[in-house]
């Protein structure tokens, strides 16, 4: 398995970390996540205003600064998943869904960077391209059948020789299209991690993280990259 994946975003602005597992079982109970993941919510819990501790106030707002391109501002409904997140857990309310995804959720909100997850198989096998949206972009992102417009926001992209571009992913809201379901086996997780405020070598600490948490529900292969870019 290799990771052929490429990141259109300049490498000052933003990285695009990679990791991808085969053959998980995306059901299978961790008791260690679940020891770390309520270890940091109920750090947080209860905190409902304020600056974050450490590096993750920066990273969260540098996580915003990455995805001001173009015509796009991440506010509101625009903000980066990570921020739903720091919401829910503020709240009490912070979901748990399979391993897969409170992996996701897990390293989103200990690092405060936005996180995609997909199924492999649902994209075909084919690599991603990391790209802006263009105009008229959209997809859908829940069972309701909401739309997000994709214009001038990062996106993972698929290629396909009669389709076309087919975003598939984001930093804000994933798409029904390549999401991950129960029977989902071979999975990946694109890291959108904000240049301006670490390093690759960090980045490939949050990586390697989501790798180890992965090596519990998969006796395969795990990996991690980061996305060749275009500027290096």
């Amino acid at each position: 398995m290799a990771i052929n994946h490429i990141c259109n975003i300049p490498a000052s602005k933003m990285l695009a970390g990679i990791t991808e597992a085969r053959s998980v079982n995306i059901s299978e109970k961790l008791p260690a996540l679940d020891e770390k993941l309520d270890a940091l919510l109920a750090g947080i819990a209860g905190d409902l205003a304020g600056d974050l501790a450490g590096d993750a106030e920066a990273f969260r707002l540098a996580s915003r600064d990455m995805l001001r391109n173009g015509t796009y501002k991440p506010t509101g409904r625009a903000k980066p998943a990570s921020e739903y997140l720091l919401k829910a857990a503020r709240e009490g309310t912070f979901p748990r869904i399979n391993t897969a995804v409170d992996i996701n959720n897990y390293i989103s909100l200990k690092y405060m960077v936005p996180i995609s997850l997909w199924d492999i198989d649902k994209a075909g096998g084919r690599p991603l391209t990391i790209d802006l949206g263009h105009p008229g972009e959209k997809y859908v992102f829940n069972d309701a059948g909401q739309e997000i417009d994709l214009k001038d926001l990062v996106c993972g992209v698929l290629q396909d020789a009669e389709a076309g571009r087919i975003p598939v992913i984001n930093p804000v809201k994933d798409s029904m299209l390549t999401k991950t379901d129960p029977a989902s086996v071979n999975i990946g997780y694109v890291v959108y991690y904000p240049a301006a405020a670490g390093s690759r070598e960090h980045l490939m600490i949050i990586l390697n993280e989501i790798a180890g948490l992965l090596r519990g529900i998969t006796e395969d292969e795990v990996i991690t990259a980061i996305a060749e870019s275009v500027e290096k």
